[in-house]
């Protein structure tokens, strides 16, 4: 489930998307995005990179990309707006 928010991310980043599958909900991405973007920027485009940083700062996570991150599903008092 982790993954599923990250191929969002290269898109919203501009980034080359050749070697990523779409994964994840548009909402599960977006959870993220800004996520990745503040404390893994140096790990885009490697998806698996990327994956082990939002690990690694799994408490530092915003409230609807932790849900992500911890295989949770986001709900309508989650979504982000």
């Amino acid at each position: 489930m982790a993954s599923l928010a990250l191929a969002g991310v290269v898109l919203a980043g501009g980034i080359s998307t050749m070697a990523f599958a779409h994964s994840g909900t548009r909402e599960e991405q977006e959870a993220c995005t800004p996520d990745v973007f503040q404390y893994c920027s140096a790990q885009i485009p490697d998806e698996s990179r990327i994956v082990a940083c939002l690990k690694r700062n799994l408490k530092k996570l915003s409230p609807n990309c932790r849900v992500v991150m911890t295989g949770g599903q986001l709900t309508r008092k989650t979504r982000p707006q």
